[in-house]
């Protein structure tokens, strides 16, 4: 698994139009002509098997969200979440919108839910997968980025 991180251009606000693109958000600074992202989050952008990845994990009052996109769109968006509260506690996955015959993605979502559990949240996820490749190694490179990047 080839992974590096890049640096995002927070300087410009303006979007890339070759390229598609989510906007710069910083919690620490902000150019853009609009007030900073009201939610607790970070943005960072990975190089996953020579794909650049954006990452963006949002930390909502009630839920976490975490958006990976290579194609510039959302993609499938899943929901995860624990249940029961016991010493073996059970996950729950589903499909919101998109590729319900992609067991990976919700493979994925529910590595991320577990390790967010035991980290000692127990917010529910929502998760958006929008790549390109949806091999083994390229979602081990988006669960990695985003617990090293987590705001749980």
């Amino acid at each position: 698994m080839t992974q590096s991180i890049v640096q995002v251009d927070e300087s410009s606000s303006a979007i890339s139009k070759s390229e598609p693109s989510l906007l710069p958000m910083n919690s620490n600074t902000s150019t853009l002509p609009f007030p900073q992202f009201p939610v607790r989050h970070n943005h960072f952008s990975v190089v996953i098997k020579g794909n650049k990845t954006h990452i963006i994990v949002m930390s909502y009052e009630d839920h976490f969200q975490v958006i990976a996109t290579q194609i510039g769109t959302m993609g499938t968006i899943l929901h995860a979440r624990k249940e029961g509260v016991s010493i073996n506690p059970t996950f729950n996955v589903s499909v919101i919108f998109g590729k319900r015959d992609e067991p990976m993605l919700a493979a994925c979502a529910r590595q991320l839910i577990e390790k967010i559990s035991l980290s000692g949240s127990s917010k529910p996820l929502v998760l958006s997968l929008g790549l390109k490749d949806h091999s083994k190694e390229t979602l081990k490179g988006i669960i990695s980025a985003v617990m090293d990047n987590g705001l749980w």
